[in-house]
């Protein structure tokens, strides 16, 4: 899997992040469209300090929990963020003032969902800005079966652990390259299948 997500961030003419430590953020979006499932991927892919390639894969979701598809924060649809590479758009900071995450810090681009119908719709406009949409987990103990109110937009890790071992290794980062991180979502193709 190493191997094929360097060959998709090349592909796609995208960076690859090779000093030590320097962290490649990859989120894999399922082709499935069923909302509410943590049935995406968080990839972190990164060389340790001998040079050979290191990956640890979480479930996640990078898209909306149906509550927030169907009630909106925003007044022109819930926040689906567009497939593509973020670079230095992330920090570690607090998220929602509770507990250090990944918080966006630039701009980023995202789908507005109008339809309120709980399901995703990837039609809708775009829209580029300040919207919070963080790299964070769901509960703080365990595994999350189900997105819910978890994210409005966010990238959300499902279990707790995986999350604070994406946040050790973000701190590792820090240390070396300072608080800036980038972010790439690709979508699920047979070369990166998500259901081995």
């Amino acid at each position: 899997m190493k191997e094929k997500l360097i060959a998709a961030l090349m592909g796609h003419g995208y960076r690859v992040f090779t000093r030590p430590f320097e962290l490649n953020i990859i989120g894999i979006r399922s082709k499935s469209a069923v909302p509410n499932l943590f049935n995406d991927q968080l990839n972190i892919l990164y060389k340790d300090d001998t040079g050979a390639w290191q990956l640890h894969s979480f479930a996640a979701t990078t898209d909306p929990g149906t509550f927030w598809l169907k009630n909106p924060l925003n007044p022109q649809g819930t926040a689906i963020l567009k497939e593509g590479q973020y670079l230095n758009t992330y920090s570690v900071g607090l998220h929602r003032s509770k507990y250090l995450a990944l918080v966006q810090r630039a701009p980023v681009t995202v789908i507005r969902d109008i339809t309120r119908d709980g399901s995703l719709d990837f039609s809708g406009k775009e829209d580029t800005g300040m919207f919070g949409i963080n790299i964070h987990r769901a509960l703080q103990q365990g595994t999350t079966r189900f997105i819910d109110k978890f994210s409005a937009g966010c990238q959300v890790i499902a279990n707790a652990d995986d999350f604070k071992k994406f946040m050790a290794l973000c701190d590792k980062h820090q240390a070396l390259y300072g608080n800036t991180f980038s972010y790439t979502l690709l979508h699920e193709t047979p070369a990166l299948s998500l259901a081995a």
